[in-house]
């Protein structure tokens, strides 16, 4: 299994994606790791040297700031462009960034290209839950605008890939919408709805935003206007509360006194909502595997979001999925 790394995307790159990716080769042998960057920017951070990690050169950068067709187009020899490319020309099994989102949303369309028959590759990560399970929320922004078949895309997606890396036998899929009856919603979810309820997967209906983080689906689907601007309220919701917590924990002598108390228990609940226990998001809906991982992402988010990239080629992610979009289409669905 060889995993293309974009080593030179995101906001600590490349110290954090060169020491995920070291931690990452020595954990699990079976995979070959390829870091993608400027080799004299790279070394430096290659503490050790295992015989499952190598460098590829890629001389330019795909910036922050960049705009994406531009950059993908203009910079050929970018590290994300160049591991898109290994994917595509099968010298890579999958690849993995942090960097530039838009810029990686076109390298998966320009580069890896789609499948067929899929019009909108979706951005579907985990988001997590009360229980600790998680659900899988596609589309979180690769797409803001969607039609109905692009919904019903998502929902067979989705449940390839619960089943698939997670081990969910009969994932339940779920519409995100504004009410649970079957009718509630705009005219995108009320179109929609009825196509994924023909599709061969275990579709419960509507459900709504207050009620994800209990647990009540394992992949919600959504277009990616919305779908974006849940994931924002939610991460800016987790950081206020431990912001507030923290101001009350360490008002008096008493309050420090309960904090230490709660601690282990705070600090649980801080990690089952932390994105860096997730790995990335897969862009579902490409030829090849590409995983957006977050750009904020240091040593131990890389790793799992090797890990991920692992369980997915095991599993022949891909084909399953062009297999199930496949048959969904041979039946009209």
């Amino acid at each position: 299994m060889r995993i293309a790394i974009d080593a030179m995307g995101g906001d600590h790159a490349p110290k954090s994606i060169v020491e995920g990716a070291l931690a990452a080769a020595e954990s699990w042998k079976d995979i070959e790791i390829i870091l993608v960057g400027n080799e004299e920017k790279l070394k430096p951070f290659m503490t050790t040297q295992p015989s499952n990690v190598r460098i590829v050169h890629a001389a330019e950068l795909i910036e922050a700031d960049d705009e994406p067709v531009k950059a993908v187009r203009r910079k050929k020899d970018a590290s994300m462009v160049v591991a898109g490319r290994m994917v595509r020309e099968g010298e890579a099994d999958c690849m993995i960034s942090a960097g530039n989102t838009g810029a990686l949303m076109t390298t998966g369309l320009l580069v890896v290209g789609r499948m067929d028959g899929v019009e909108r590759p979706a951005l579907a990560p985990m988001l997590p839950t009360m229980d600790g399970r998680g659900v899988l929320a596609l589309d979180l922004g690769a797409n803001m605008d969607a039609k109905p078949e692009h919904l019903a895309q998502y929902a067979s997606m989705g449940s390839v890939y619960r089943e698939k890396v997670h081990g969910i036998a009969k994932p339940r899929v779920a519409l995100l919408n504004v009410g649970t009856e079957a009718m509630k919603g705009n005219e995108l979810t009320k179109a929609a709805y009825p196509l994924i309820e023909q599709l061969p997967i275990h579709f419960i209906g509507n459900v709504e935003a207050r009620d994800m983080l209990e647990s009540n689906c394992d992949v919600l689907v959504c277009d990616g206007f919305a779908g974006n601007v849940m994931l924002k309220t939610l991460e800016g919701t987790a950081g206020s509360l431990f912001n507030v917590l923290k101001q009350v924990f360490t008002r008096s002598w008493a309050t420090k006194l309960a904090a230490a108390v709660l601690m282990p228990g705070l600090k649980s609940l801080k990690s089952s909502l932390d994105y860096k226990e997730h790995g990335g998001a897969p862009l579902l809906g490409l030829k090849g595997l590409v995983i957006k991982a977050h750009g904020s992402s240091d040593a131990r988010a890389m790793t799992n979001a090797i890990r991920q990239a692992r369980t997915a080629i095991q599993n022949d992610l891909i084909k399953t999925i062009s297999a199930e979009l496949e048959r969904n289409s041979a039946n009209g669905k």
